[in-house]
C-alpha cells in the first residue's frame, strides 16, 4: 500500500509540473536526447534534460528565448512559449566527427580530438543489438573478434592482440588483474549488458593513460548513471525486460528503478538469465556434431548417445547480475558516485575440453568452471570546475574488486576430481587531472596504484568417499602483485582543424611469489621469486580536418606488459600431455606502434573510414618447451606430461587494415559495412617464424538499416574467411577436436557467413519489442579458435516495459 500510495503521489506531482517540461528528440528517430544543456542568454538560468529528454523550464520565463545545445546535434534557440506541444527536435551533427569519448584521456574529448580509432555503442544501439553478454557487445562493434570455448565465455582479440594485452576497465576502474592469463578469457560477461550507457573500444595502444596490459586496446564499459530530478519534483524511471531465445532457450529478465531527488539520487538493477544447451546449425562441417557425451549416475560413467547431435551437452548455465549506484551534487559542478556491483554464474562446463578423445574413448567425464564471481565497491569524486593553478577538472577514483573462480575436473572412470581455486583481492587508486593551458592547449596527467593478492588452493577428491587431498595449486599462495604509475598528456589545438595530443607515463611494478607450498610437489629450483622492473611509455599523434570531407589522423606508441602472477607463477594443463611450470625468469614485453587512418565524407551521403596499422612486440611472452631440475618431461595430475613455461622466447609483428562504409541513401534508409583484415607472426630466438595465435581470419559485416519514428529494421550478413591449415599458429594445429578438418585430415579453420534480420517497435513511449532472426539458413559453423559452434537458427525476441 506504500508503494501504491508513493507512485500515485508520484503521478499528482508529475502531472502538475508537466505544463513546465519539454522532451527533446532526435529528429527522424523521436529518440530522446540526455544532457542537452539548456539556458538563457546571459547563461544565468540553466537545466539539462535527463535520461529520457525531458527538462523543466519552471526556472525560465514564458517570454525568455532560452539556447539547447548537445555536442552531437545541431544548437537552436527558442523562445519558452513557442515550443510547440512542448517538444523539441534537433538535428544530428555530422556523422560521428562531434561524438563524444571519455576513454582517452579519462575526461570528455570530441572524437575528432583523438588521433586514434574509438568505436563508440551507446545503449540505444546495445539494447536494438539484442546481445546475450557483454561478449557479443563487443562482437557488435565491427572491430572486435570473439572467441568461445564454451557458451558462458568470450574472449576479445583487438588487432591480432588478445587476453591480457588488451585492457578492459569498468567506470573507470580497471578489471584486469594478476592473474589475467594468456589463455582465452571469460571475465568480460561479468558485465550486464542491460546496465551499459555507453562502450568505448580504443583500438591500438593505451599505455599512456591506463598502464601494463593496454597493448592492443582497451574496452572501456560505462553503466548507467544514476539520473536527478533537478527540480522540486521526484524523478523515478524503471524498465522492466523480457527476454527469450530459442537457439538456446535463454529466459532473461531484468528490473532497473532509478529514484532521483535534486542533489541525491539511486539505481538498482537486477539481471537474471538461464541458459539451455545450445543448438548448432544444420549446415556446415559434421566435424562439429556432438554425437555421444558422458553421463554419471550413481558414481557409474557412461557414454551415451546424444538424442540430437547438433545440442552442445552440457553447455548450459544461469547468470545473476546486480547493480546499485547512488549519486550525490551538492552543486552543479561536484559530483560523489557510489557503485556496487556483483555478478555470478552457476557451475559451468568448459565445452572444449569435453569434446576431447583419448584413443577412441571421451577424455573427461567432467570439466567444470566453478561460479565466476565478481564484486566491485568504488567511490569517484568529481570536480569540474577550479580557479585552481594545478586543475581545471580532478577526478579521483577508489575502488576494491573481489574476484573468485575455480576448476574442477575429473577424467572417465576414475573416482579423483581435481579441483583448483582460486581469488583476487584488488584495490586501485585514481587520480586524474585536467588543466586549460590557454586557449589551444589542454594539459592531462594523473597518478594510480594497484594492490593485487592471490589466493589460490589445490585438492583431490574422492568421488566415492568424499576423501580430500592437498595437491598443487594453480598460482603460489598469497603472492601480490602491485603497480605504481604517473602520466602526463598534452593536446595542442592551434585551430580547429589541426590537434596534436602527446604524452609518457611511467609504470613501476613489483611482484612478490612464494612457492613454498608447491615446491611439495613440484621441487622448483626456487621457493621466492620477485620482480621490480619500470617502463616509460609514449604516444604522439595527430588529427588533421582540413574540411568537412577529408580528415587524417596518424599516431605513433609505446606500450607495455609486466609479467603477471599468471606469468611467473601459473602450473596448468595447457593440452593434452603438457604442463606448464613456473618461471621466475621473466621480463616486461614491449610493443611499438604506428597507425595511420583516412576519413572521407562527401556531404554526409557516402562516409569511408580507413586504418592502416603495424605494431612490432618485443621479448614477448609466449608459452614454450622448458626444463624443469633437468627434466624435460614430469608427471602431473597422474599422467606425464611435457613441461612448459611462460618465456620471453620471441618477438612478434603484427599489420592490418580496417574499413568502414556508410551510405546514406535517405533519412531513413542507410547502408553499413566494415572489414577486417589482419596479419603477422611470431619470430622465435631461434629464428623460426610461426602464425600468430590471436590472429584473427578476415571478418566483417553489412548492414541495410531503415528507419522511420517508432519502427528499426536491419537485415545484415556477418562473415569470416577462411583460415587453412598452415596459417594456424602451432598451438591451434595441436586442438584438432575444435576445428574441422581438411582433404588431408587436418585441422582448419572454415570461412562461413550468416545471414540475420533484426528490428524494434515502439508501440508507445512505455512498450517496446526487439526481434532479431539470426542465421536463418542455419548455418553449422565456429568462429576461429573457438571450442564451441555458434547458435543455429535463433529467433531472439525481447519485450520491454517502461514504469
Amino acid at each position: 500500500m506504500r508503494f501504491l500510495f508513493l507512485i500515485s503521489a508520484f503521478l499528482l506531482v508529475v502531472g502538475s509540473g508537466q505544463s513546465q517540461n519539454i522532451k527533446i528528440l532526435e529528429e527522424s528517430t523521436n529518440l530522446p536526447i540526455s544532457g542537452a544543456a539548456i539556458y538563457n542568454a546571459s547563461k544565468s538560468k540553466s537545466t539539462t534534460s535527463d535520461i529520457d529528454g525531458v527538462a523543466n523550464l519552471s526556472r525560465f520565463s514564458v517570454d525568455e528565448l532560452i539556447f539547447i545545445e548537445h555536442l552531437l546535434y545541431i544548437s537552436g534557440s527558442y523562445i519558452v512559449s513557442d515550443i510547440t506541444n512542448r517538444t523539441v527536435y534537433l538535428k544530428p551533427k555530422i556523422e560521428g566527427l562531434d561524438e563524444i569519448v571519455v576513454s582517452a584521456s579519462k575526461f570528455q574529448q570530441s572524437k575528432r580530438d583523438i588521433p586514434q580509432k574509438i568505436i563508440n555503442l551507446n545503449a540505444k544501439s546495445i539494447a536494438f543489438a539484442n546481445p546475450q553478454t557483454s561478449a557479443d557487445v563487443l562482437e557488435n562493434s565491427g572491430n572486435v573478434f570473439i572467441q568461445k570455448s564454451q557458451m558462458g565465455g568470450g574472449s576479445p582479440m583487438i588487432r591480432g592482440l588478445s587476453t591480457n594485452r588488451l585492457l578492459m576497465t569498468v567506470d573507470g576502474v580497471r578489471m584486469n588483474n594478476a592473474i589475467f592469463r594468456g589463455g582465452n578469457l571469460q571475465n568480460v560477461i561479468s558485465i550486464d549488458p542491460f546496465t551499459i550507457q555507453n562502450t568505448e573500444v580504443t583500438l591500438g595502444a593505451g599505455s599512456v593513460v591506463y598502464g601494463s596490459d593496454a597493448i592492443g586496446g582497451v574496452m572501456s564499459f560505462y553503466t548507467q548513471t544514476p539520473q536527478l530530478s533537478y527540480s522540486d519534483s521526484l524523478y523515478f524511471k524503471g524498465h522492466v525486460v523480457g527476454r527469450y531465445a530459442t537457439a538456446n532457450k535463454e529466459k532473461t529478465g531484468h528490473l532497473d528503478l532509478n529514484f532521483g531527488l535534486k542533489k541525491w539520487a539511486f539505481l538498482t538493477s537486477v539481471s537474471y538469465t538461464d541458459f539451455d544447451d545450445l543448438r548448432m546449425g544444420s549446415h556446415g562441417p559434421i566435424d562439429y556434431i556432438r554425437p555421444e557425451y558422458v553421463h554419471t549416475s550413481g558414481g557409474v560413467d557412461s557414454v551415451v548417445q546424444n538424442e540430437n547431435d547438433q545440442v552442445q551437452t552440457p553447455t548450459g548455465y544461469d547468470q545473476i547480475n546486480f547493480l546499485q549506484k547512488v549519486r550525490y551534487e551538492p552543486k552543479e559542478d561536484w559530483s560523489f558516485d557510489l557503485g556496487l556491483y556483483y555478478t555470478t554464474t552457476s557451475e559451468y562446463s568448459r565445452y572444449d575440453r569435453l569434446i576431447r578423445y583419448k584413443k577412441e574413448n571421451l577424455r573427461s567425464a567432467e570439466w567444470n568452471y566453478g561460479p565466476q564471481r565478481w564484486f566491485m565497491g568504488n567511490l569517484q569524486v568529481t570536480k569540474l570546475s577550479s580557479n585552481s593553478n594545478l586543475y581545471d577538472k580532478i577526478q579521483s577514483t577508489v575502488a576494491y574488486q573481489n574476484f573468485q573462480e575455480s576448476r574442477m575436473d575429473r577424467d572417465f572412470n576414475k573416482t579423483d576430481r581435481t579441483i583448483r581455486e582460486e581469488a583476487v583481492d584488488a584495490i586501485s587508486f585514481n587520480i586524474d587531472l585536467e588543466k586549460q593551458l590557454g586557449k589551444r592547449m589542454e594539459f592531462f596527467y594523473g597518478l594510480e596504484y594497484i594492490y593485487n593478492q592471490v589466493i589460490s588452493n589445490g585438492m583431490i577428491e574422492d568421488v566415492q568417499t568424499g576423501i580430500t587431498m592437498p595437491t598443487v595449486s594453480r598460482y603460489p599462495n598469497g603472492s601480490d602483485w602491485q603497480s605504481v604509475a604517473a602520466y602526463t598528456s598534452l593536446k595542442f589545438k592551434p585551430n580547429p582543424k589541426f590537434v596534436l595530443q602527446t604524452g609518457v607515463r611511467y609504470n613501476h611494478v613489483m611482484i612478490n611469489a612464494d612457492f613454498t607450498e608447491n615446491n611439495a610437489y613440484l621441487e622448483l629450483p626456487f621457493t621466492t621469486t620477485k620482480i621490480n622492473t619500470g617502463a616509460f611509455t609514449g604516444t604522439a599523434g595527430a588529427n588533421w580536418n582540413p574540411n568537412q570531407t577529408l580528415g587524417l589522423r596518424l599516431n605513433v606508441s609505446s606500450a607495455f606488459r609486466a609479467p603477471n602472477i599468471d606469468d611467473i607463477g601459473k602450473v596448468f594443463d595447457s593440452e593434452p600431455g603438457s604442463v606448464v611450470v613456473p618461471n621466475d625468469d621473466l621480463k616486461p614485453e614491449y610493443a611499438y606502434g604506428l597507425e595511420f587512418g583516412v576519413k572521407l565524407n562527401f556531404e554526409n551521403v557516402f562516409i569511408l573510414d580507413m586504418a592502416t596499422y603495424y605494431t612490432h612486440l618485443d621479448n614477448t611472452l609466449v608459452r614454450r618447451d622448458f626444463r624443469l631440475n633437468g627434466a624435460s618431461e614430469i608427471v602431473y595430475d597422474g599422467e606425464m606430461s611435457t613441461v612448459q613455461a611462460i618465456q620471453n622466447a620471441a618477438e612478434s609483428r603484427i599489420y592490418g587494415f580496417e574499413l568502414g562504409m556508410q551510405v546514406n541513401f535517405t533519412k531513413a534508409l542507410k547502408l553499413k559495412s566494415h572489414y577486417n583484415i589482419i596479419g603477422g607472426e611470431e619470430e622465435g630466438n631461434n629464428g623460426e617464424k610461426k602464425p600468430l595465435r590471436h590472429a584473427a581470419p578476415q571478418f566483417g559485416a553489412t548492414h541495410l538499416l531503415w528507419q522511420n519514428n517508432r519502427l528499426q529494421i536491419d537485415g545484415f550478413v556477418k562473415y569470416n574467411a577462411e583460415l587453412p591449415y598452415h596459417q594456424l599458429a602451432p598451438s591451434e594445429q595441436n586442438k584438432d577436436y575444435i576445428y574441422a578438418l581438411d582433404g588431408n585430415s587436418n585441422p582448419y579453420s572454415p570461412s562461413w557467413y550468416t545471414l540475420n534480420l533484426r528490428t524494434q517497435y515502439e508501440f508507445s513511449d512505455a512498450i517496446s519489442l526487439t526481434a532479431s532472426l539470426e542465421n536463418i539458413t542455419d548455418q553449422r559453423y565456429k568462429p576461429y579458435s573457438s571450442g564451441i559452434a555458434a547458435p543455429g537458427r535463433n529467433l531472439i525476441v525481447a519485450l520491454k516495459y517502461t514504469l
